[in-house]
């Protein structure tokens, strides 16, 4: 402990969100698994999909069972895959560092915006995985979840909320549409000149919910041009190493993801430091 009343009770609020985070990326782990395949994330329960197995609450605890277990299920021995734990570490530090970012007291407004952007980064890193695997990106976790950013956003504003991406509902309004907007005519431009889609439509509502979420200005733009900057970079790499020229084919999700992640963390401080015509959006 801390030694003070207010110190004891922030660790606490920080183990809490921790733990919150690593069920939630337990649970992002049965998405990204079944959502591709159009299943249930709900029914069945959660079983090994080599022997049917069902999972006990106590092999299905985050991280401490997958360790336990030795990376096997109990049933038929067969390898559990090091991703499952991974995903739910990501999100585990993903929240504690939300929390860390956006609370300052843990009043109800700020643990509103800590949940609402926890929800955020959840539908980012499961669209990410599901996009690197299976070159899709769900519906759930694009066009669905504009209305969740947008009345989030709203309940936000109308709470009160002032700290860190606070915005007025308006700028999620515009943001889904700004984001969903402006990839349509990319896409429509590149089809124009080399008659070839630039990219899926699931990556165009998948902006268009992250627009909800951060607003239009600056963060559309942002994400865009660090999502191409990051693609760039990672698809000459790849080009170079499979020598696949142009053809080469590289998913834009986990770019534009990524770029929103950066945003929401960093994207302020970047702006004043790095892109001061944009400032002026910070006042």
């Amino acid at each position: 402990m801390t030694g003070t009343p207010e110190g004891d009770l922030d660790l606490l609020f920080q183990i809490w969100v921790t733990l919150v985070g690593l069920a939630f990326g337990s649970f992002l782990n049965v998405c990204i698994a079944r959502m591709p395949e159009d299943r249930s994330v709900a029914h069945p329960p959660s079983h090994c999909p080599a022997c049917g197995h069902k999972i006990r609450w106590y092999e299905n605890i985050p991280v401490v069972s997958w360790v336990v277990l030795r990376a096997r299920c109990s049933g038929c021995g067969t390898r559990i895959s090091p991703l499952y734990p991974t995903i739910e570490l990501m999100m585990g530090a993903l929240s504690l560092l939300l929390y860390r970012h956006l609370v300052e007291t843990p009043t109800l407004e700020n643990m509103g915006a800590w949940a609402l952007y926890l929800l955020f980064v959840f539908i980012l890193v499961g669209s990410t995985f599901i996009d690197i695997r299976h070159y899709i990106i769900p519906d759930e976790f694009s066009i669905f979840a504009v209305p969740v950013g947008f009345f989030g956003v709203m309940a936000l504003d109308f709470g009160g909320y002032e700290g860190p991406n606070a915005m007025a509902w308006q700028s999620s309004a515009y943001g889904a549409l700004a984001g969903g907007g402006v990839l349509l005519l990319t896409i429509g431009a590149w089809w124009l000149v080399r008659r070839v889609e630039a990219m899926g439509f699931g990556d165009v509502k998948l902006l268009a919910m992250m627009g909800a979420f951060l607003g239009a200005a600056p963060a559309v733009p942002f994400i865009l041009v660090m999502a191409c900057f990051l693609g760039s970079a990672v698809g000459l790499v790849m080009m170079v190493r499979r020598g696949g020229g142009l053809s080469t084919q590289v998913p834009f999700g986990p770019f534009l993801a990524a770029s929103g992640v950066i945003y929401l963390f960093f994207g302020e401080a970047i702006i004043r430091n790095w892109l001061p015509t944009w400032s002026f959006v910070y006042g």
